[in-house]
């Protein structure tokens, strides 16, 4: 049995890069390994405070060491990709050297104006490199990083959610509900988001918190607009009532390393109002079909007399294209490069 790490900021928590770990480690455990995770903060086997986003020292270059040196291979999870601490990433890169790493990158530091004067990921001879966009793998490509680019993976059969119950709970019985299932951050574009339900006359659910320093703003935004807005996820709901719950599904972000709720919004047949960011219309290119984000009168046309074609359509293509049931095969054959074996 190979013995994986899994290391990040944070795991455990609702952000993507917590969400995508969970189906490797699924994967990677179905696979035969063993798995270890670590982490600054959330939910791990061991936590190191010092490898936290927002730690105010480094972390220990022996805690480190200790937390991985009985590990086959080790699993790093953006926290070398966009360097929010460039401190952790430095131990971690000391550790790693001449070690088998693979780095799974969700973003990069030059796709964020605020860190695109940090340095890009490093290289070693035994590491490897995996993207969720191909957007990524040039952009690593151009800087000399050779990467393989393996999108996010999703389970297209989720259960059904509670629609009536949660909506009763939401308040919203009868109103047009639009679920916005993110963070509430600059780079989500929530003027858009409210500009779209003021038009449809809908209500907001805006199912993340306030994040990065965007409280302020955000309560601004939110007194300023006339569409109404839930911003709290009741006790209970899982995502599956969520999307059930909602009409409409809407990602308004101008920048995403991949953007989960618009795969989400397909296996959970809902219509997406989607701003065509660049991995967006990566995504878009597959097959699928979204309405433009100011695109109203079609949204509303589709509102009134649902499409079920379009949603098989679009299930088929994240059927064929984006499965999690298809991530163990796609794993294995990359770690296949590293002299790990699985345990049969």
């Amino acid at each position: 049995m190979s013995r994986v790490a899994v290391v990040s900021f944070r795991l455990g928590g609702t952000d993507g890069v917590s969400i995508e770990a969970v189906k490797w480690v699924g994967a990677l455990r179905h696979l035969g390994h063993h798995v270890t995770t670590v982490a600054g903060s959330g939910s791990a086997d061991r936590i190191i405070a010092g490898l936290a986003a927002d730690a105010q020292r480094a972390p220990a270059l022996g805690d480190v060491r200790d937390a991985l040196k009985s590990c086959d291979l080790v699993i790093v999870e953006n926290l070398a990709s966009l360097p929010l601490n460039v401190a952790a990433r430095d131990v971690l890169y000391e550790v790693l050297a001449g070690r088998d790493a693979l780095f799974h990158h969700h973003d990069l530091a030059w796709q964020r104006v605020t860190l695109a004067h940090l340095e890009g990921p490093r290289d070693d001879v035994r590491w490897e490199h995996v993207t969720i966009n191909e957007l990524s793998r040039r952009e690593l490509l151009a800087r000399g990083i050779t990467a393989t680019t393996l999108y996010n993976s999703f389970d297209c059969d989720p259960p059904l959610g509670r629609r009536d119950q949660t909506r009763r709970g939401l308040g919203v019985s009868e109103q047009r509900l639009v679920a916005l299932p993110t963070r509430a951050i600059a780079r989500k574009n929530i003027p858009g988001a409210l500009a779209l339900c003021e038009e449809l006359g809908a209500t907001l659910w805006i199912m993340g918190p306030a994040e990065d320093g965007y409280g302020d703003e955000l309560d601004e935004l939110l007194a300023a607009s006339r569409a109404p807005v839930i911003r709290e996820v009741p006790h209970g709901v899982t995502m599956s009532d969520a999307y059930s719950a909602a009409d409409l599904v809407v990602m308004s972000s101008t920048w995403e390393g991949f953007g989960n709720p618009v795969i989400e919004s397909v296996t959970h047949r809902r219509p997406l109002a989607l701003n065509p960011y660049p991995v967006a219309r990566e995504i878009t290119s597959f097959g699928f079909e979204f309405f433009d984000l100011h695109d109203v009168a079609g949204i509303e046309d589709f509102l009134v007399a649902p499409d079920q074609a379009l949603f098989e359509s679009n299930i088929a293509v994240a059927r064929q294209h984006f499965n999690l049931t298809h991530l163990p095969k796609h794993l294995e054959e990359i770690l296949s490069r590293f002299s790990i074996h699985r345990d049969d």
